[in-house]
């Protein structure tokens, strides 16, 4: 069974940047999707790639500033994020298949 593991939260200002990491362990992954829970709002998707299908999908309102990608010899995917914004606050999961890791604190100041 998969095991996801994220880092890289923290504090930035807005405008700054941040690269958070998953890292997975039982099995080589196919596809991974990152979201996010603000407090006091639901979980929503951020980002998704599936490397059987050949695709990435962003939401509206990360696209052009957050990039989704992957190391395959470390089995690691990285979300990106740049221009952060303090609406980008949130606890960050990543996700594959029905198995999500504890989630990461990102905490953006005006």
């Amino acid at each position: 069974q998969v095991q996801l593991v994220e880092s890289g939260g923290g504090l930035v200002q807005a405008g700054g940047s941040l690269r958070l990491s998953c890292a997975a362990s039982g099995r080589t992954l196919y596809a991974m999707s990152w979201f996010r829970q603000a407090p006091g709002k639901e979980r929503e998707f951020v980002a998704g790639v599936n490397w059987i299908a050949a695709t990435i999908n962003y939401a509206d309102s990360v696209k052009g500033r957050f990039t989704i990608s992957r190391d395959n010899a470390k089995n690691t995917v990285y979300l990106e994020m740049h221009r952060l914004k303090p609406e980008d606050t949130a606890v960050y999961y990543c996700s594959t298949g029905a198995t999500m890791g504890q989630g990461t604190q990102v905490t953006v100041s005006s």
